[in-house]
């Protein structure tokens, strides 16, 4: 992605460093943060520097490649046992963050006690492992760009854009190929409350791209829609189940509703690492509550009656039914099959 012309990843290994864009910053300040530990990864997984599914999962892959590199001979497996776990526990929805944490544990811990190849072998498998996740999310985009037709209007939730993955995006790559190629549309963008990641990160991105767009307060969707204003929703997911079930921000399922009730095409993009072969359905999805400081306080400030509490679940479920297809990097697949097509 490019961001005030130069490339970036949203997070990239370096040596024996992970570096990552400050998500919380953006976009009013742009800083790099470097981290040097695993558990200084854990900690900006938590308070999302860094955020979205398949950007934590590289994330925690490259936590595990430090872990690895620091941890000492005598208590090895148990320090990467014990890192694996803190990491994974930081953000318990996204699969992706699981997935990236065990490929590179897993092929680590294979070369014991051969110490000083397991640390090569992890560095190189969290490489391989974001590597393959950027790689996807573009195909996501040349896949799913057919279905970006000239004067759409589209509406996205949340930030599913290249800062949410490693390189290019899942809906946003669709938008930003599609973009590439010549198409003329446009895009409404939820802020999405409590985190506001897409009045703040999805609309620098796109003013980052030069695609015109508008931010929308979350509740207007319906409003839209009710008016014939909307043709086309795409959104990311945190998790997907094999029955197609997912997880994704808070917001989404209200959203599938109302574009069922308004025979509006509903599309979730998403890379193969965030399919749970696991989860048979959404009820097995765990769902993240956060602080309810991110709802009563805006940064610093009080924005809410001082003495009420507040309810913060960061992710809602999307059952099946309501998901037109599943743009993937393979193809574009029914919910009921994009699964097993995917790992066929």
């Amino acid at each position: 992605m490019k961001i005030y012309g130069k490339e970036y990843q949203s997070v990239w290994m370096l040596d024996d460093q992970v570096l990552m864009i400050d998500q919380n910053k953006l976009p009013f300040e742009f800083e790099v943060v470097t981290c040097n530990t695993c558990e200084e990864v854990a900690l900006a997984i938590q308070n999302m520097t860094v955020r979205g599914a398949p950007a934590i999962g590289a994330a925690g892959a490259y936590g595990m490649a430090l872990a690895a590199m620091s941890a000492n001979g005598d208590n090895f497996r148990n320090l990467l046992r014990r890192n694996r776990d803190m990491l994974i526990a930081t953000r318990p929805t996204a699969i992706d963050l699981n997935n990236g944490v065990r490929y590179v544990y897993e092929q680590t811990v294979k070369w014991i006690p051969d110490l000083a190849h397991a640390r090569t072998v992890a560095q190189q498998a969290a490489l391989d492992f974001a590597k393959k996740s950027a790689e996807d999310c573009r195909l996501i985009g040349e896949v799913g760009q057919e279905l970006i037709k000239d004067g759409m209007n589209v509406l996205t939730h949340c930030n599913a854009g290249a800062l949410a993955t490693v390189d290019w995006g899942t809906a946003l790559s669709v938008l930003r190929i599609a973009h590439h190629k010549g198409r003329k549309f446009f895009v409404y963008v939820d802020e999405t409350r409590p985190k506001l990641q897409g009045s703040r990160i999805t609309a620098f991105e796109l003013q980052q791209e030069g695609i015109g767009h508008a931010i929308i307060v979350d509740s207007a969707a319906g409003y839209l829609m009710q008016k014939g204003g909307i043709d086309l929703v795409i959104l990311g997911a945190d998790r997907i189940c094999l029955n197609g079930d997912f997880a994704n921000k808070i917001g989404t399922y209200s959203l599938a509703v109302l574009a069922k009730e308004h025979k509006i095409p509903f599309y979730v993009a998403a890379p193969q690492s965030t399919f749970d072969l696991t989860c048979m359905n959404g009820r097995d999805i765990p769902i993240e509550e956060r602080s309810q400081d991110e709802i009563t306080h805006l940064r610093e400030m009080l924005i809410a009656n001082p003495g009420s509490s507040a309810f913060n679940p960061s992710f809602d479920v999307t059952p099946a039914k309501y998901v037109t297809a599943f743009i993937t990097g393979k193809g574009i697949f029914k919910p009921k099959e994009a699964a097993h097509k995917l790992h066929l």
